[in-house]
């Protein structure tokens, strides 16, 4: 398939529906308009069908749940779209003559039978290139800022908490802590003797967070860590919710480019993924064009595969 993108909502393969009487499409859009206290309309969803079928208006209302969106009629939109691709999915796979086998999904849960069809058509009907060891090294070479160890630090702090909510109790601790920092300087030692005052668990290792990754600690007290050369500490105190911390940084080490044999796999089942979603996006729209749909717009980018059965996904 050539286009992008096509649109279905016709009653007949191939044919535009046609479009609401002028006179309905003004009452919708205005509501009554005759004032009096007389209550607005509400817009009139369409009939959605799938080769005469009707989806009805209660199944589409409670498959929106699964597909929030910026407002009701994108949810409904959306909600519809993934009704039809999964009556497209199962008539093709009875079409086929394929018969439900339920697998476990873990936790003592099985699939419907829906599921189990869907998952049986899927897995026949798309079957992704393997790649090649050529465009397996392009994807390595192309993100190799993504394949690389996490930066680590070796960070150690000082929690002086204040003895109550008020801002006398918050300065009083803020003062304490910047006693500290004058006390302290760069020095190890003198750290780590006055990390018996902390107020954190930590104080009986000399302060030390031992190696943390970014985002394992609060964002304050990450911040002014990174901020600081390996072997000092910081020259005044931060602030969080917790109360004032005097905070050094031992040792940063570097994240490290891991080798392309480490990683291989991790890119080929990226690979794989994508290409089986595309696969899986050319199919059903090679089944929606084919098809008899009415009341809603069916597109490659619609086939939400995450919530075309029940919404727990196929």
């Amino acid at each position: 398939m050539t286009d992008a993108r096509f649109v279905l909502t016709t009653s007949r393969a191939g044919e535009r529906a046609a479009a609401p009487p002028k006179s309905q499409a003004t009452a919708e859009a205005s509501g009554c308009g005759c004032g009096g206290g007389g209550r607005a309309s509400r817009p009139l969803q369409p009939i959605v069908r799938v080769h005469g079928e009707e989806i009805t208006p209660e199944a589409i209302a409670q498959e929106t749940q699964n597909h929030p969106g910026p407002d009701p009629q994108a949810a409904w939109e959306a909600a519809a779209r993934a009704l039809v691709v999964r009556r497209l999915l199962l008539a093709e796979a009875r079409r086929r003559g394929m018969r439900p086998a339920p697998e476990s999904v873990g936790e003592g849960r099985y699939e419907t039978e829906d599921e189990s069809l869907i998952r049986q058509i899927l897995e026949e009907a798309v079957v992704p290139a393997d790649p090649s060891p050529s465009e397996l090294r392009r994807v390595y070479e192309g993100l190799q800022e993504k394949f690389v160890t996490p930066t680590l630090f070796e960070p150690a702090h000082i929690l002086i908490e204040p003895a109550g909510d008020d801002a006398a109790a918050w300065a009083q601790a803020e003062a304490e802590a910047r006693a500290l920092v004058a006390e302290i300087g760069d020095s190890r030692q003198a750290f780590a003797e006055a990390a018996t005052r902390s107020a954190c668990p930590t104080g009986a290792q000399g302060g030390s967070l031992g190696q943390i990754r970014r985002g394992e600690l609060v964002g304050e007290v990450q911040e002014a860590i990174e901020a600081l050369a390996d072997g000092h500490t910081a020259q005044a105190p931060v602030r969080s919710r917790f109360g004032w911390h005097v905070v050094r940084l031992e040792r940063r080490i570097p994240g490290r480019q891991l080798p392309f044999e480490v990683v291989e796999p991790k890119i080929r089942d990226m690979l794989e993924a994508r290409g089986w979603t595309i696969g899986a996006a050319q199919f059903v729209a090679e089944l929606a064009e084919a098809a008899q749909i009415e009341g809603v717009s069916v597109t490659p980018a619609d086939a939400g595969f995450g919530a075309c059965a029940d919404g727990g996904g196929c």
